[in-house]
């Protein structure tokens, strides 16, 4: 056998497909329509769509750090013990497992898990990570998150006017205008209402206002967002506090979202695997419509299947994707339906302007908004401001097709995407609760973990094929 074509066997071997190069050899001697193996996008409508796959925009080196750590975060053996090293180090007060003092650790962190999910630690690392998500990736914008939370359970018997509480409010505060600091008018912060602290966790849990002391700390970094056409994206977290962070959070879209459609700095995110989330939309359109302000709303799925009482969730997936794309439907055409009734009392006629963003890592969801986005801007039809969002290092094939779409949206007949990635900042400490949460949620999301997978396996495999020429 000749040393080229055992070098094609070998590769072959290694992808796990046999005989694949001789049927890629056909190919490349056919047409060029059938030379990428990537997955085309399946966007409506029925233009031709581009024979690049999306996915070629990424660095080889992130693609194949996707591959791998999506091979592991769908395997829940594999995932039981990353989450597991994620939580001795984040507890060790030993010199060898702690991530800041062992330089080993924190080197294979730092190239790991945190590369795949965080933005940087200072300006000059963050401000490259986002240069390049706008520049080479091509996405619209960011979501910048300051690494800062406390996760349920650890929250104590801090008293409002404690040394430790004040010191939490601080490096929330400075967190806050570090992050509106680095963002570009246009994007977004995300942010944590509990990430204000132990005592601020049992405000919210309690549905307490909030202090003086945490009142100033949130006016001065909304002000400062504001000034600069930051928006600002408060997390929902787990039921037990979800009332307490609406309250503060529609305190805010009362006074920051009064410049009209287009234009909301505070949106409130609703958790559409909880049964309530149609109820608590319908109440806060309805207060938005009196109070004469726009509604910003992030739509997400959920995050914390796991520690939620399982009365409050829709009994499969199925319900879940079913009451999220019919939030979506009726949010993007602006009137109500069967997905969303108005609150008892309210007219079913008067929707209050709204801002969206649709956070979503589910092909289907977003193939379903962009058709009726399509339908709209085909009949001239005025859109609501729309944001879709994905968290860095997952379902980057969904986030790059869709800068594809955009990038072929060359009339007004068709739906341009924005398209935003969440990206965190923080050292390799402060960002160990985030990725604990990012572990977290991908126990619950094998799936979705295995769907990037698919991806990452056919953009590599692409891309061998063409080192080889038979691309």
């Amino acid at each position: 056998m000749p040393p080229r074509l055992q070098q094609l066997r070998q590769l072959e071997r290694l992808a796990g497909r046999p005989g694949a190069f001789q049927f890629a050899r056909h190919v490349h001697q056919s047409t060029k329509k059938h030379a990428s193996m990537a997955p085309q996008a399946s966007f409506p409508p029925a233009r031709a769509a581009s024979k690049k796959s999306g996915l070629a925009r990424m660095p080889t080196s992130s693609v194949l750090r996707s591959y791998l750590i999506t091979s592991m975060s769908s395997s829940p053996p594999l995932l039981a013990a990353c989450f597991a090293v994620l939580r001795r180090m984040l507890d060790s007060k030993s010199a060898l497992m702690n991530v800041e003092r062992n330089p080993v650790l924190n080197w294979l962190l730092k190239t790991t898990f945190y590369a795949q999910f965080c933005a940087g630690s200072t300006r000059k690392e963050v401000q490259a990570s986002t240069a390049a998500a706008k520049t080479d990736m091509g996405y619209d914008g960011i979501i910048l998150e300051f690494a800062l939370e406390v996760l349920d359970g650890e929250g104590g018997p801090e008293t409002a006017d404690s040394a430790t509480t004040a010191k939490e409010i601080e490096t929330w505060r400075t967190g806050m205008l570090e992050s509106v600091w680095m963002a570009a008018p246009g994007d977004f912060i995300g942010l944590k209402w509990s990430g204000l602290g132990k005592y601020a966790l049992q405000l919210l849990k309690e549905q307490r206002d909030p202090t003086p002391l945490i009142e100033r700390a949130i006016i001065e970094a909304c002000d400062a967002a504001a000034a600069k056409k930051v928006l600002l994206l408060p997390g929902a977290e787990e039921e037990v506090s979800n009332a307490g962070i609406e309250k503060w959070t529609r305190s805010m879209q009362e006074r920051y979202n009064r410049n009209g459609p287009g234009n909301a700095i505070m949106y409130t995110t609703y958790q559409c695997y909880l049964k309530s989330a149609q109820a608590k939309l319908a109440k806060d359109l309805a207060a938005a419509q009196e109070g004469g302000y726009t509604l910003g709303v992030k739509l997400v799925r959920g995050a914390y299947l796991n520690s939620e009482p399982r009365h409050l969730i829709w009994d499969t997936v199925e319900e879940t994707h079913k009451n999220y794309d019919a939030l979506a439907a009726c949010l993007l055409k602006r009137q109500y339906g069967p997905g969303l009734q108005p609150l008892e009392g309210a007219s079913s006629d008067k929707f209050p302007p709204i801002d969206l963003v649709l956070a979503t890592h589910n092909h289907d969801s977003v193939r379903k908004a962009q058709a009726i986005r399509n339908e709209q801007a085909a009949r001239g039809e005025e859109r609501v401001k729309l944001a879709y969002a994905q968290l860095q290092g997952m379902a980057d094939e969904i986030s790059c097709e869709l800068v594809q779409v955009a990038e072929q949206a060359a009339d007004k007949t068709l739906d341009a995407p924005r398209v935003f990635k969440c990206m965190t900042w923080g050292t390799t400490a402060e960002c160990l609760n985030f990725l604990l949460r990012r572990a977290s949620e991908n126990k619950d999301a094998a799936a979705r973990t295995v769907d990037t997978r698919k991806a990452m396996a056919k953009e590599l495999w692409r891309r061998t094929r063409g080192l080889v020429g038979l691309a």
